[in-house]
Order: structure tokens, then sequence, then C-alpha cells
């Protein structure tokens, strides 16, 4: 029988982590503090690479940062189907016990929470590397696949750090802010670890990034989407000089993505199936054709439907029956339609934005026909949200499996948003405005794409932070780009007064819960782990 290797990593708390691994008939334990079982798990760079696959990837998953933003902020609104699931942290109730950040249940679903999942993956990266110094390659092609293993884990792991800095550090751009737990290599299982600063986090990171990137070349295949590659390594760098305030980095890097990886923005025509009689936009034929789970004659729908590539720099691979969670479950219980039970449905002003522009491709992409819009919403109150239904079909499944889509962590208009950013920052205005443009252009079948000149910083930072919205809806976005952005754009969390059965609150710009707790199970077991600033 083929050796199957799934290491499990057992955390309650960083300080008291236990490392297991499960193959077909035994199971080893860690018998001492930080001792690796090394002998037995990295004995080849086969094994190592079984590891990273089955170990590493599976358990990267970043759908906790999606869900919790979109529940959070202005995303989405109580659905038809809902049990009450998460409506206490829909109106804004977050402390250190709340499931999705020190783990429990979440939306129906056992939940590592976004502390310990992130602390998982780097865990097990860090088991990988230790375990690798072991291993010794038999010949070249061996020396570069293990060179290629180490730098792949690296580039996780360094994505992991950005992740859990993102949502637990009060300010990216302060180097000598607070940051996360900094986990270099295999811990003691009785350590007791601080909170490092954030600039010595940010040099960890650039030292795994610069490592992959010495390493790994950019992917021009359709399966290179799922793979650590070049690509990733830049989006990552991209994403985190953002957040920290390094706009030139930001910029360099984010270009390098656009310039190099062969990837070009996906564009929503053909607008129609090909032929004389194509139906029109809307109908009962012309629905069939686009919507199908197994391909669509649209090319932006391809991309939801993981039919097609498209502009995606890296996903995380979701077979039927494979690892990993399964995101459209947390917007519908059993398929993308109005029968499907919706747990929660498009926030109203977000579905606004993109149903007021003609022409847009999203407003089909994103939404399901069987929704069933209210036509008074402008003029109704509170507890009218269910009659309001916007069913999300952004991840509307794959062939045989509805609701289990690849997870898309980085898409080429996230750099031209990153750029445009940038430029802005640098004063350029005009280069801001075209670079936005050409993502409106894109997503727009009838060519009637419009930006509005860039008067000022604080409008074109709106205008970004608009299409922001809509573009990364239900990608992970909101919650970091209002706690980043909003002060400078000068806009506020956006949620319609329909979007919950009471009366609806908005988070005000520098609320504190822009910043998540240190998990409750953390702090009780390990005192160095400093809580922040009001829970």
């Amino acid at each position: 029988m083929k050796r199957i290797i799934n290491t499990i990593l057992v955390v309650a708390t960083l300080s008291s982590a236990a490392f297991t691994l499960n193959s077909c008939q035994d199971a080893l334990d860690i018998k001492q503090p930080g001792e690796l079982q090394e002998n037995e798990l990295y004995t080849s760079v086969a094994n190592l690479n079984e590891v990273l696959n089955g170990s590493i990837y599976a358990q990267l998953d970043p759908i906790e940062e999606i869900y919790f933003t979109a529940v959070f902020t202005d995303e989405v609104k109580p659905g038809s189907g809902s049990g009450g699931q998460e409506y206490s942290l829909h109106r804004h109730f977050l402390d250190a016990a709340s499931p999705v950040v020190t783990g429990g249940t979440v939306n129906s679903v056992a939940s590592d929470g976004i502390w310990l999942n992130n602390y998982k993956v780097i865990n097990r990266v860090n088991r990988l590397l230790e375990g690798a110094k072991k291993v010794t390659p038999a010949n070249a092609d061996e020396q570069k696949a293990y060179n290629e293993i180490l730098a792949q884990a690296r580039a996780i792991r360094a994505y992991c750090y950005v992740q859990l800095e993102a949502y637990f550090s009060a300010d990216m751009k302060n180097p000598n802010e607070l940051g996360v737990i900094l986990l270099k290599d295999v811990p003691a299982t009785d350590a007791k670890l601080p909170r490092s600063k954030n600039q010595d986090v940010y040099d960890f990171i650039n030292a795994d990034l610069d490592y992959a990137r010495g390493i790994l070349e950019y992917s021009s295949t359709a399966g290179g989407r799922y793979a650590t590659d070049k690509g990733f390594v830049n989006a990552v760098t991209a994403r985190f000089n953002l957040y920290r305030g390094n706009t030139v980095l930001a910029k360099q890097y984010a270009n390098e993505v656009i310039s190099n990886s062969g990837l070009k923005l996906t564009i929503a025509d053909p607008s129609k199936p090909a032929g004389d009689n194509a139906p029109e936009i809307g109908s009962k034929e012309w629905n069939a054709a686009f919507y199908g789970i197994a391909s669509s004659f649209n090319p932006y729908r391809n991309l939801w439907n993981d039919s097609a590539r498209g502009e995606v720099i890296f996903s995380l691979n979701r077979l039927p029956l494979g690892a990993g969670g399964t995101i459209g479950s947390r917007w519908n219980t059993n398929q993308s339609n109005i029968d499907g039970t919706p747990m929660w449905f498009w926030g109203r002003n977000l579905y606004n934005l993109f149903q007021n522009i003609p022409g847009d491709i999203r407003k089909y992409a994103y939404v399901d026909p069987t929704s069933a819009p209210k036509a008074n919403y402008a003029s109704a109150t509170a507890g009218t949200t269910r009659e309001d239904a916007l069913v999300i079909d952004k991840y509307p499944g794959k062939t045989n499996t509805p609701t289990r889509n690849d997870v898309k962590v980085f898409r080429l208009s996230e750099m031209y948003f990153i750029v445009a950013e940038a430029e802005v920052a640098a004063g350029n205005l005009s280069a801001a405005h075209d670079l936005i443009q050409k993502v409106r252009e894109a997503r727009n079948y009838l060519g009637a794409a419009v930006t509005p000149t860039y008067t000022g910083a604080q409008f074109a930072y709106a205008d970004i932070l608009k299409e922001r919205r809509i573009e990364l809806a239900l990608e992970g976005h909101r919650y970091v780009d209002l706690k980043r952005l909003a002060v400078l754009a000068n806009v506020e969390m956006d949620r319609n007064p329909t979007d919950d059965i009471i009366p609806v609150k908005n988070l005000p710009n520098g609320d504190y819960r822009y910043t998540l707790p240190i998990p409750i199970k953390e702090t009780s077991a390990n005192p160095n782990a400093l809580q922040n600033d009001k829970y």
C-alpha cells in the first residue's frame, strides 16, 4: 500500500502545540518539546514534496478571512435560509472568544479561526524546513526540486504572516507597533513567545520572499495557478508593501506581475453565445448558456466556475473530494440559487453598485438569475432584508459539486489597483485614473466604462476603494481596505438600512474593532502574548 503522509498539527494555542503524523497504519508523536521525528518522515525529496502538498497546501485556506470580512463589513446581509448564524458578528459583537478569531463553529462548520489556521501553516512550514536539513538530493534534478519545495514553503509562510499582520496588528504602517508572534522554527511545546514588533516580522517576511523569488519562475501553464510560482511571490510582496505603506515597492512588484506573469485582465466579451440568433442578455436562453457550471461562453464567468484560469495568479485547488473548505456554502447551503437555502444575500448597496453600471458583466456573474430584488427597497426599513433576495453566485461550484470552487487568492485586477493606489500616493492622478479605467473596460461588454477625472487624492482614493469593493467582493479585502484606506478616501462602511432585521449600524472609521483581538486561548495560556487595546 502506498504510504500517504498526512501531518496534523493539533494546537489549542501556540504555547501548547503537539505534532502528530498519521500514515496508513502508524502514528508518531513528539516525545520531547520541539523534537521532530525527521528520521521517519523527512527521508527524501519525494517525502518533502508529499508534506508540502498534503500538509501545507491542504491547510492553507483564507476562507475564514473571506467569510469574516463579508459578514462584518457591508458585503452581505442575512438570507432567506439563515438560521441566525453569525448575526452577532454581523452586528459587530467581536471579542477574544469569537469563533472566527479563536476557533469553534463558524457558519455551522468547525473552524480553527484566523489566528490558529495561519499558525498551523507556519508551524508545518517550519517543520518541513527543519526536516529538509536531513535530506541530501541525489542528483541535479532532485536538487532543483528540493530548492523549489523550500522556496514554495517559505513563500507560503510569508503570505500567512502578511495575513496575520493585516488582521492582528493595529497599524501596519508603524514599524514599532506590536505585530504578531514570530515563529521562526520548530518551537518547544512549552514555549511562551511574545508578540514581535512589526519591523521584526517584516524582516522575516522579506527574507522568505527574497529567498523564494531567487528560485521560483513564472508558470505560464493553466495548472500554474495552483502553485506558488514567482507570480505568487511578487503578488504577496506587492500586497504586503501596500499594507505597510511602502507604495514604491508595492508598485514595483505589482508591475512585475502585470508585465511578466503572462496574464491579461479577463474580458467581459463575448456577451452573447456565437451565432446569428444569439439570445438577448438576461433571457432564459441566455441564462442557460451563461450560468452553466461546467463552462460558459463568457470568459469572466469561466474564471468563477473554474473552467478557465483567466487572470488568476494563484488559486487554492478545490477538487470535488479533496481537502479545503467549500467556499460557496458560506453563502448558500446547497446551491447558488433561491432554492439553495441562501444563508446570506448580497448587501443591497454593494448590489446597487454593480447593477447600476451599464454593460458591467459582474451584475450577471455575481448574481443568480433566480434572485428576487424588492422593487421598493429604497423606502423599506429594517426587517425586510429577506424579502430582497439577492442571491450570491460568485462561487457557483464546479461540475457535480455545487458551491465548491477554487479559492482565488491573487488576481491580476488587484495588481492594477495596487499600482493605481501607489500612483495616487506619488501624486500621479492621471496614471491612477487610467489603471482603474483599464479594469472597468475589461469588465464592460458595451464599451461603456467610465472613470471620472481624478481631481484630488481623496477623490482618487475613494474611486479606487469603490472599484476594489465591487471587483474584489467576497474575496477577503473589504475589512482591511476600510481599515487602511477609508480615512484617506473620506468614506465609511456602507450598509443599506435593509441589511439586517434590526436597525443597521456601520462601524465608524478608526474603531478598535478594525483590528482583531488576540484569541483568548492564546492569551490565557501565554501571558507574553499581549492583547490588543480595548479587548
